[in-house]
């Protein structure tokens, strides 16, 4: 095609401004571009490779004549207009809950599952969550070398993961004096009354991602049924705790994977040092991962714990690779495969 009519929808949000970036990054070709958000954002003027462009409500704008439109909006916007942009012509990629364990959507990480872009009746794609996508990569490639049965994981989120109110509300609690006096009691320092997270996350740990659904929680929901639908594996076991840390941007997660197979280190981190979008790392943090497009992963190491066991660790820019990046390379496949038009 000679160039793409890309629409970004929720272009003005936390995750919509780094689309933006990453497609001028990654030098789609585009033709045009229309970027939506609430009627609250519309009239807003936003630049895209020096030229300003009028930000459309997403509520009454017309989307026809587009050809991708990348979606970073609520679940429940995002069930109200996606529908409306595909029906129009476009494919939609969706960075929301929305569509991502409906049969006829399919849930796709470029890296691990590119194939299954392939299906899509409804011309939507789902983006996984942001935590899901750190680790997936990780374990597509161990099931490659050794199988996978089992899968037990705990969560470090970070505050972006819940928007730019949580980022605020994190900086204003570390911004508090005499932290230092938390060494010997965790009262001494007044963080008032949160407005985000459950508990004060400056300092602490909050275990306790999302809402609670039962026992568990939507995030460890997520992590769970989206590794089984990216992965192919219906019936594979999966656990996880979902923490949020005070970190301002990155996701990280330790796994212990129980495989099919008795588990050959050396071939597990070949299988992870080629595996497209990781990078082997002696020591991945949030802040080593921040800013960067590959997943990093380390403290690779045989587990006990489980048969044939293998432990690893895992640290991905949730704002990057855990959604917008994602989204401009489901676009990328989109037009490889000659899904527009």
């Amino acid at each position: 095609m000679n160039g793409l009519a890309l629409g970004v929808v929720g272009a003005t949000g936390q995750v919509g401004s780094v689309m933006r970036r990453i497609v001028l990054e990654r030098g789609l070709p585009i033709a045009s571009v229309r970027f939506f958000a609430s009627s609250r954002s519309a009239g807003t003027q936003l630049d895209f490779d020096g030229t300003s462009v009028e930000v459309e409500d997403v509520a009454t704008a017309d989307p026809s004549g587009l050809d991708v439109a990348l979606f970073s909006i609520g679940a429940s916007a995002a069930e109200r207009y996606a529908p409306r942009f595909a029906a129009s012509g476009c494919v939609v990629v969706d960075n929301s809950s929305a569509f991502r364990m409906d049969p006829a959507v399919p849930l796709v990480v470029a890296e691990v599952n590119p194939e299954a872009i392939e299906a899509m009746p409804k011309r939507i794609v789902a983006n996984p969550n942001c935590t899901t996508m750190v680790a997936v990569g990780a374990l597509a490639a161990i099931r490659r070398v050794a199988g996978l049965r089992r899968v037990i994981a705990s969560t470090y989120q970070a505050a972006s993961g819940a928007g730019r109110t949580g980022v605020a509300e994190l900086a204003a609690q570390l911004s508090r004096p005499g932290l230092e006096a938390l060494t010997f009691d965790g009262k001494a320092v007044d963080f008032g009354t949160p407005a985000v997270f459950p508990a004060p996350l400056g300092a602490n740990v909050v275990p306790l991602a999302g809402s609670l659904v039962g026992d568990d929680t939507t995030e460890e929901r997520k992590f769970v049924n989206e590794s089984r639908k990216i992965l192919g594996m219906e019936d594979l076991r999966v656990g996880a705790t979902c923490v949020r840390v005070p970190v301002f941007t990155g996701h990280a997660v330790s796994v212990v994977a129980e495989c099919e197979r008795p588990v050959d280190l050396a071939a597990v981190r070949a299988a992870l040092e080629a595996a497209p979008g990781l990078q082997l790392a002696d020591l991945p943090t949030p802040l080593d991962a921040a800013g960067r497009d590959e997943v990093l992963v380390g403290r690779v190491r045989a587990s006990d714990v489980v048969d044939n066991g293998v432990a690893f660790f895992v640290a991905g820019d949730n704002l990057r690779k855990g959604a917008a990046l994602n989204a401009v390379q489901l676009a990328e496949l989109v037009i490889e495969r000659g899904l527009v038009g």
